[in-house]
């Protein structure tokens, strides 16, 4: 087991050696060489980069090398938020900036499920596939702002199919097929899809789940879709079984002439992600293929140390935006490693074993399984060959001290961790690693090159050491171009830039501490404000799910008529756990002793599960609303929740236990 670290504690720093094999300290030495830019630190860089936009992404997009068709007129027009447009004139194509980095002599993909083996697929073989895909979609009409959508896993066939559409310029969608018809129909209906990709099936955790019945539903709710390519992945269907549906291997198989690439305006859609949608339709945020080529290229590079042929595994499924990400590693040649399962299936070590198998460099996973794992014992370094591994990366959620410490103590001594925070909404991290500054538990390293973030009070002020909202006040690549259905941007500019005019709120807590480091502390729309005193709700299930019989937990906050204040906390035990009345105490005593008695709980409940979002974030507000009186069907959108059951039984617990409804 790890031992016990306080946040701030020293825990890692990088030699000299690792600081100058770094892609950042290379860059750093040909804007010397190049643009005659001398830099003394990360943070004179950083300084530069969000005072000096323009001239540093176009450095960078000459450094790392990325390929337009067409180039720009100017980097910026001007800094306005929303409304900033990047590289006018521009043209580029994202598939073709990831076949650039085609090689003969170290694999594309490497993928492993549940049902298959560890397979390796060539950059030749993946071209030949994308090519051929590309060639089936153009012989149905599909061409350029065509909507593309995927109802498919982590595996290589979902890579292929959003490659062929990129090369189209279609737009691209997906959702992971452990989403019911509704969350499905949610997402993909506000789009009008031309085509459907999807799989008759999946294993989870041993247990086979045939998706043939949804996939019918989708059909008849998607009437936009002309045609259903279907990949018989658990042996559940056929494409016979389906109207209007062909086979993957009709698809993968069609002839046709070499793959090409169309050029696309720099703002171009190439991509549609979800917000979570807990409360009502999820936002359906619409990426530029060129600022999301730039913006993740940077972030790949610059923050997580890749180059060609290194090895990046981030285990996700199709409908989280990790997903997205590293399937951008091939913009820089990097090996992407894809696993389709469940993380604790047959044990808890199954991801460190493919990690060894599949020599991963970077391993990337969310904070609640670095937590499972500490919790569960284990002990990777002692079991497993992780000499090919340099870099743990955790997202997500907050990773607490302790996360670190087992990360050190447990995975490996000479390992650069990098926790990160970021958003689906720009479909990348506004904070997270650098490579040449030190690792302190429970904190991310240093803002992200080019995102000028900063914290706020309510009244805009920047903020150090203290709680502020974690805002933008300089425009990113990646932001969103438009939200679907939004003709007139009002959602777009209520979502983002309502409390701060022009400047881009995101809604998480942060503290930007004196040295630059930062400390994410959970959602603004769901922190603790007791007394006049504001936590973040993550600092409390930092310290309560530290204790053994604790695998879950969730926390609330209601300001009562009478000027009151009723704070419940909900916990889910381990198996065998009790909460009785020794157990409350040490919950107790354990928050005293992290941050005041005025953040003690007022009640301690046992509840059966925490309800999670579809992408496993805690669905703290929904349960707030619950508990404030609103109806479960106004409160949360049931499809939204990977645990429909768990909101049900907060609902029944809500008319029992609030004060604002008993």
């Amino acid at each position: 087991m790890s031992t016990a670290v306080e946040e701030g504690a020293l825990l890692w720093e990088p030699s000299e050696e690792f600081k100058q094999q770094s892609v950042v300290a290379e860059y750093m030495r040909w804007l010397a060489t190049h643009k005659s830019l001398q830099f003394g630190s990360y943070d004179e860089l950083w300084q530069w980069s969000v005072t000096e936009l323009e001239g540093f992404w176009a450095s960078l997009v000459e450094f790392l090398g990325i390929v337009f068709d067409r180039p720009w007129q100017r980097v910026l027009a001007e800094r306005t938020m929303p409304g900033a447009r990047w590289f006018e004139g521009a043209e580029i194509n994202y598939t073709e900036n990831v076949f650039r980095h085609a090689s003969g002599t170290r694999p594309a993909l490497i993928s492993r499920s549940e049902t298959r083996p560890l397979e390796e697929l060539s950059w030749a073989e993946l071209e030949r596939q994308v090519a051929s895909v590309a060639a089936w979609l153009r012989s149905n009409g599909v061409g350029k702002g065509d909507r593309v959508v995927a109802y498919m896993p982590n595996i290589p066939e979902t890579v292929v199919a959003f490659l062929a559409a990129a090369s189209l310029g279609a737009v691209w969608s997906s959702c992971s097929p452990d989403f019911g018809t509704e969350a499905v129909l949610d997402r993909f209906g506000q789009i009008e899809p031309k085509v459907l990709f999807a799989v008759d099936g999946y294993s989870y955790g041993g247990k086979l789940f045939d998706k043939m019945p949804v996939v019918r539903e989708l059909q008849q709710g998607l009437p936009s879709v002309t045609c259903t390519v279907l990949l018989p992945y658990a042996a559940t269907g056929t494409a016979a079984d389906l109207p209007n549906a062909v086979e993957w291997q009709a698809a993968v198989s069609a002839r046709g002439e070499p793959l090409r690439f169309e050029p696309l305006p720099f703002e171009h859609p190439l991509w549609v992600l979800y917000s979570s949608g807990t409360t009502g339709l999820p936002k359906a945020l619409v990426h530029p293929v060129g600022g999301t080529i730039v913006e993740l290229s940077k972030q790949l590079a610059m923050h997580c140390d890749l180059r060609a042929g290194d090895r990046l595994f981030w285990y996700s499924s199709t409908g989280w935006m990790m997903w997205n990400f590293i399937v951008s590693g091939l913009l820089l040649g990097t090996t992407t490693v894809l696993y389709d399962g469940n993380p604790g299936y047959p044990d808890m070590e199954v991801l460190w074993r493919f990690a060894e198998q599949a020599r991963v460099k970077l391993f990337g996973t969310s904070a609640a399984y670095v937590t499972s794992c500490l919790k569960a014992g284990l002990n990777p370094s002692q079991r497993f060959d992780l000499s090919a591994l340099r870099c743990l990366a955790s997202t997500g959620s907050p990773l607490p001290p302790e996360g670190f410490a087992w990360a050190y103590d447990c995975v490996k001594r000479d390992l650069w961790l990098v926790s990160v925070s970021g958003g689906t909404d720009v479909v990348s991290a506004f904070v997270g690693g650098c490579p040449l500054l030190p690792v302190h538990a429970g904190e991310l390293q240093a803002r992200a090159l080019g995102v000028k973030m900063d914290a706020f009070d309510e009244q805009g002020n920047s903020v150090r050491d203290q709680l502020g909202e974690l805002v933008v006040t300089e425009p990113m690549p990646s932001m969103p171009v438009f939200l679907w259905n939004d003709p007139d941007g009002s959602r777009y500019r209520e979502s983002y830039f309502e409390m701060y005019p022009g400047v881009w709120r995101h809604g998480d807590w942060v503290k930007i501490t004196r040295r630059g480091t930062c400390v994410i502390q959970g959602r603004s729309d769901s922190t603790l404000n007791r007394l006049g005193v504001r936590i973040g709700t993550s600092e409390v299930y930092s310290a309560v799910e530290a204790l053994p019989e604790v695998a879950d937990s969730l926390i609330i906050g209601l300001e009562l008529p009478n000027g009151g204040y009723y704070m419940p906390l909900f916990v889910m035990l381990q198996p065998g756990a009790r909460l009785d009345d020794a157990l409350r105490e040490r919950i107790k005593l354990t928050i005293r002793g992290h941050f005041s008695p005025r953040h003690v709980p007022d009640e301690i409940i046992a509840v059966a599960a925490i309800p999670r979002t579809l992408s496993n974030k805690k669905m703290e507000v929904p349960v707030k609303r619950l508990f404030m009186g609103v109806p479960l069907d106004k409160a949360a959108k049931i499809g939204a929740t990977s645990n429909p059951r768990a909101l049900e039984d907060f609902q029944a617990l809500a008319r029992r236990a609030s004060p604002l409804l008993v």
